[in-house]
C-alpha cells in the first residue's frame, strides 16, 4: 500500500515524542522508591516531573517547527467526529477548504489560482443563431442575412434551497432579458416555485427558446395567435406541483404575471394581471416510446383593442381598453420514439398543437383558431429530416386564414453546433404565396443547462 509523505508526519510525531517514555518511567519509579525511603525525596520527585514536562514541550515545539517547514505553514485541520478529510488532487484540505471560508482553502480545494477564479462564477454559455433567407415573400419579408439572436445564459445554484437562471437575448437592435428567475424546488407541500421574468407554461412552443426548436421559425399559429417569438413572457410568479396517482406522471402549474406580454396582453393598472394554467400528463407506452400531452389556459387584457378589422379605425380611451378581455386555450401532444439499441442513429418525434383565441374588441368578440402538426425523423447519427403543416386564422380578423408547409433537413456534427435548411411555402390570406429557402447556423460555447423535457 502506498503511503503519502503527508500521512507519515503524524506517525513520526507520535514515535519521536514517545521515544523517551521508557527512560522517564524508570526515573519516576526510582523517585517513588526514594520517597518511600526518605520523606525528603518528595521535592526531588517534583523537580523530576517539572524537568520531564520541560523536555516534552521542547521536543513538541521542535517537531511543530519541522512540520511547518514541510507543509509551508498550513497545518491540517482537526476533523470532527466521523468526518472524512477532504482532498483535492491528492492534497490534504486546508481549513478554508473544510468550510472556514478561507481563500487559501478554496485555492487548494479547486486546484490552484486559475481554478479559484471560477469558484463563485455561474455556469456561462453563449449560443449564436445565424439565419439567412432566399426566395420571395411580399407579405412578411425578412432580411437576407441576419444574426437573429445571440443568447447568453448564466445559471448557478444559489444555496441548497434555490437556483437562479438568467438568459439575455442579444439582437441586432439591442439587448433584452429573455428570462431571469429564481427557482425554489423543495418547498413544503411538494411545491416548485419560480419568481422573476419567464416564458409562460402555455403549450409547448411558447415555453421553448428559439435555439431548441426543430425548425428555423415558429409555426403560423404561434405567430398569429400567441405573439410570435416573444409570446407570453412577463414578470410573475409560477407555482407547480406533481399530482400523485398510480397511473401516470401528472403536473399542474399556475402562474400570475404583470399583464404585459407584447402583442398578446397589455395592462393599464396594477389589477390588470394575466394568468396562465397548465395541466400536463406523461406516460411511457413502451421502453422506447412515450406520450406527452397538455392543456393550457391563459387570460388577460386585450393588447389590440383599438383594432376592429380591415379599414376600421377606432380611438379608445384607457378606460375603454380596460373592459376588453382576451383568452387563449391550448391543447398539445408530443409522441417520442427512440429505440434503446439504436438510439444514437434513429428516433422519431411527432408534435401537434392547437390554439383557440377569444378576444373582446370594439366590433364584438372575435374567435380565431389555428394549429400545426409536424414529424421529425433521425435518419443517421448526425442527420435529421422533418415536415410541418400550419394553418391559422388571424387574431384580429378571423376571416383571414394563412396556411403553410415546410420541409426541414438538419446536420448536427455535435451537441454544440448544427446546420439546418428549411424549404417553406406559405399561402397568405391576401391571396399571395411565398416560396422561401431558409438556412440556419447555430453554435454554442460554455456550459448551457438542460431545458425542460
Amino acid at each position: 500500500m502506498r503511503v503519502s509523505r503527508m500521512s507519515c508526519i503524524p506517525l513520526a510525531i507520535v514515535a519521536f515524542a514517545a521515544a523517551p517514555l521508557p527512560l522517564w518511567a524508570q526515573q519516576l519509579s526510582q523517585a517513588q522508591q526514594s520517597q518511600q525511603a526518605d520523606p525528603a525525596a518528595a521535592e526531588t520527585l517534583r523537580q523530576a516531573m517539572a524537568q520531564l514536562r520541560a523536555d516534552f514541550e521542547a521536543r513538541m515545539a521542535a517537531l511543530e517547527a519541522r512540520l511547518n517547514a514541510v507543509t509551508g505553514g498550513a497545518v491540517p485541520a482537526e476533523p470532527s467526529a466521523g468526518a472524512v478529510p477532504a482532498t483535492a488532487a491528492g492534497v490534504q484540505a486546508t481549513p478554508g477548504a473544510a468550510g472556514a471560508g478561507d481563500s487559501s482553502g478554496l485555492l487548494a480545494a479547486s486546484g490552484g489560482a486559475s481554478a479559484a477564479s471560477k469558484v463563485f462564477n455561474p455556469d456561462m454559455a453563449v449560443i449564436g443563431n445565424f439565419l439567412g433567407a432566399t426566395g420571395r415573400n411580399r407579405v412578411n419579408p425578412g432580411p437576407t442575412l441576419q444574426m437573429q439572436e445571440s443568447e447568453a445564459s448564466f445559471q448557478a445554484v444559489v444555496d441548497p434551497y434555490a437556483r437562479a437562471d438568467f438568459f439575455l437575448s442579444f439582437g441586432e437592435t439591442g439587448v433584452d432579458l429573455e428570462e431571469g428567475f429564481i427557482t425554489f424546488p423543495a418547498l413544503p407541500g411538494g411545491l416548485l416555485v419560480k419568481v422573476g421574468k419567464m416564458r409562460a407554461s402555455f403549450g409547448k412552443v411558447n415555453a421553448s427558446h428559439t435555439h431548441i426548436l426543430p425548425w428555423t421559425d415558429r409555426p403560423l399559429v404561434t405567430t398569429n395567435l400567441v405573439g410570435g417569438d416573444e409570446g407570453i413572457a412577463d414578470a410573475g410568479i409560477s407555482v407547480a406541483r406533481l399530482i400523485p396517482n398510480p397511473w401516470f406522471f401528472l403536473e399542474a402549474t399556475g402562474q400570475v404575471f404583470r399583464g404585459d406580454s407584447g402583442d398578446v396582453f397589455r395592462s393599464s393598472k396594477r389589477s390588470d394581471v394575466s394568468v396562465v394554467g397548465r395541466l400536463r400528463g406523461y406516460q411511457d407506452i413502451s421502453e422506447s416510446t412515450n406520450l406527452d400531452v397538455g392543456a393550457s389556459y391563459s387570460r388577460g387584457h386585450n393588447a389590440s383593442a383599438n383594432s376592429c378589422g380591415p379599414g376600421c379605425v377606432v380611438l379608445l380611451t384607457t378606460q375603454d381598453i380596460r373592459g376588453f378581455k382576451a383568452e387563449l386555450f391550448d391543447l398539445d401532444a408530443t409522441l417520442r420514439w427512440k429505440p434503446l439499441q439504436r438510439s444514437i442513429y434513429h428516433s422519431f418525434i411527432a408534435r401537434a398543437e392547437g390554439v383557440l383565441s377569444r378576444r373582446e374588441q370594439q366590433n364584438g368578440r372575435q374567435h380565431a383558431r389555428g394549429f400545426f402538426v409536424s414529424g421529425d425523423y433521425q435518419v443517421a447519427r448526425r442527420w435529421f429530416t422533418g415536415v410541418r403543416y400550419d394553418a391559422s386564422e388571424r387574431v384580429n380578423d378571423p376571416s383571414a386564414r394563412d396556411t403553410g408547409g415546410s420541409l426541414v433537413l438538419t446536420y448536427r456534427p455535435s451537441e454544440f453546433s448544427q446546420v439546418r435548411g428549411q424549404l417553406r411555402r406559405t399561402n397568405f390570406a391576401e391571396g399571395l404565396t411565398a416560396n422561401e429557402v431558409l438556412f440556419q447556423f447555430q453554435f454554442a460555447i460554455g456550459a448551457h443547462g438542460a431545458h425542460p423535457f
